[in-house]
């Protein structure tokens, strides 16, 4: 299951509602030099390769392939610097590279 914080769901609930849309997606996917980086994005579909993680509001949209990798997550709305953004505190994580897009597991 992946925790979310307060600020996630207050966050969550805000930019669903503004964009008329249902659901977060979350996942993993190739790339960037450590071999890894997360999506956290709206979600445009659900198709059956999806789990969605109900949270009354809103949900949270998570492929298969990438549950495995997010399991024991938590998501947060962080403020760094003048920057804002959704961050997955990944307890799976082996190395996250300085750029802070790139993760290996």
């Amino acid at each position: 299951m992946i925790e979310l914080t307060d600020a996630a769901i207050s966050k969550a609930i805000e930019r669903t509602a503004r964009a008329g849309k249902n659901d977060i997606r979350l996942g993993v996917t190739g790339g960037g030099c450590a071999g890894y980086k997360y999506v956290i994005e709206l979600a445009d579909n659900i198709s059956e390769n999806d789990i969605l993680i109900d949270y009354g509001k809103f949900g949270i949209v998570v492929d298969k392939d990438s549950m495995q990798f997010l399991k024991g997550s938590r998501l947060d709305w962080v403020r760094e610097g003048l920057n804002e953004q959704f961050k997955i505190i990944n307890p799976n994580e082996g190395f996250s590279c300085g750029c802070g897009v790139s993760v290996t597991f």
